[in-house]
Order: C-alpha cells, then structure tokens, then sequence
C-alpha cells in the first residue's frame, strides 16, 4: 500500500514555511521540515507529527539527499515548497558585493537547487507540485533592496517558465508572492552582513502586515486551484496590477516612497 503524500517544505521553522507546513499536515500530508534552524524545524516537525531537517539551501548537495531521501522514504514526491529565504536590504550605494551574493545564493540559488532535485523526481512518477516563495519585490520595482528584488524576479521567471515545460509531464509549478507579511525576515533583515539605513528600520511603527495564517490559505488554496501565482493580500495584487499596466507610474510610486523614507531619515540623503 502506498505511503501518505508527502510534502518538503525549506524555511518551514518559522513565517509562512512554518504555516504552509502546519496547513499541509491539516490536510493529510506527511511533512518535512527543513530549516537552517535545525532546532526550530525539530519543534515544529514534533507539534505536526512530521520530520525534521537541518538544511542550508545554498548546499545543492544537501538538499538534493533530503527530497531524495523523502521518495526513498515513502515512495513518492507530493509537495516540494522552496520558501527559504532572506531579507536583504539597504540602499544602493550602502550595498556591498556580500548583500548581493548572499542574497543570490538563498533567495535564487536555494529555490534553484531545490527545483534541480524536485522535478527529475516529479517527472518520473508523473505527478508532483513545486512551490515557490518569491515576493512583490518580484513582480514590481522595489527599490532599496535591490539583491532581493533581482533574485525574487528571477525567481518567478524561473517558476512560469518551468510551469510551461513541465505541464506535459504531470508536474505543476505556483510561485507566490507575499506582500507584507507578518514574519520574522522584517526583524532580521541584513543576517550575518553590514547593517544599512533600511535594516535598522525596516518594521515601521503603525506598518499593516497580513496575518501568515492567511498567506498560508492563500498558498494552499492557489496549490489546490493548481494557480501560476498566488499575490496577496489584495493590496499587492492592487500594487501588482498597477506595475503591469503602467510601469513608469509603479516607479514613479517608488520613488515617493524613497522621498518619504528620505524625509524620515531611514535612508541618506544622497542614496
């Protein structure tokens, strides 16, 4: 008799990784948690009745035996979400090449290398679903994190593109892009690199950030509709609409955004 669907999810100790998780084992699922953060993935796996991993994305040998070793493990590949991530932020000219390649190397490579070891996997049995976490910095011009922005809009070129080729073979691709959420990256922005205007004030007082429980419904819901995107909440698929139907304005937008951050000293005045 067959194993249960099963479903990996990266980023799964804490933010929208940890609720995806926790709605995915409400449907029957068994998951993988996989975490940089081995010690938060173990609690999480426990309270979800799943297992546990202490994975760092950006080692694609790693990864590839973790969702390798899940098919061994129950014989099949349900649910792959790539969702680690992190937050790098900071106007240009503050930026070093290290926000650049380690931004890269989570935010792009990490979803790369989980979609390397996925899809041969999910091609074969002829069924499977990848999930990819980008963001609204990749759907619009967001500026003052700029490694971010390039990686979460490769991100989403990478996922559509892929939708279209592995539709034939069985296999489904979503990429999501949150808006504000209410996750720990606003707290944590910069990890491990040279503090910027931008990381030390990125959680604004008054900010309205969108529950991660309904993020989570939001993801499941647009899995289970087999959707190429998932934007939410309403005002990033407002903000969203608003750079596909008039790019100059969504930069201009922007730019009244910098003003403002300018005029509130988050960020120099020469940036």
């Amino acid at each position: 008799m067959r194993g249960p669907r099963t479903a990996v999810v990266t980023g799964g100790a804490s933010g929208i990784g940890r609720a995806v998780a926790l709605e995915l084992a409400r449907r029957g699922f068994h998951v993988t948690i996989a975490d940089i953060d081995g010690e938060g993935a173990a609690r999480i796996a426990k309270d979800l009745d799943g297992r546990a991993v202490t994975l760092d994305v950006t080692d694609a040998a790693a990864v590839a035996a973790m969702i390798r070793g899940v098919k061994d493990e129950h014989g099949r590949l349900n649910i792959v979400v790539n969702n680690a991530g992190i937050g790098v932020g900071g106007a240009t000219d503050e930026l070093t090449l290290d926000h650049w390649n380690r931004a890269i190397d989570v935010n792009l490579r990490g979803v790369v290398h989980g979609v390397h070891a996925a899809y041969p996997i999910m091609r074969a049995q002829g069924y499977g679903h990848i999930v990819n976490t980008a963001s609204l910095a990749g759907l619009t011009p967001a500026p003052l994190m700029l490694p971010y922005t390039a990686a979460k809009h490769a991100v989403v070129g990478l996922s559509l593109a892929l939708r279209a080729e592995a539709a034939a073979h069985g296999v489904k691709v979503t990429v999501v892009c949150p808006g504000f959420t209410d996750t720990p990256i606003l707290a944590n922005i910069n990890p491990g690199l040279p503090a910027t205007g931008v990381s030390r004030n990125a959680r604004q007082p008054g900010m309205r950030l969108y529950p991660v429980e309904a993020m989570a419904a939001d993801v499941i819901r647009g899995v289970a509709r087999n959707k190429a995107l998932v934007v939410a909440p309403a005002s990033a698929r407002v903000a969203w609409l608003a750079a596909r139907l008039s790019p100059s304005l969504a930069v201009r937008m922007s730019e009244l955004v910098i003003r403002r951050l300018r005029a509130e000293g988050v960020v120099s005045g020469h940036s």
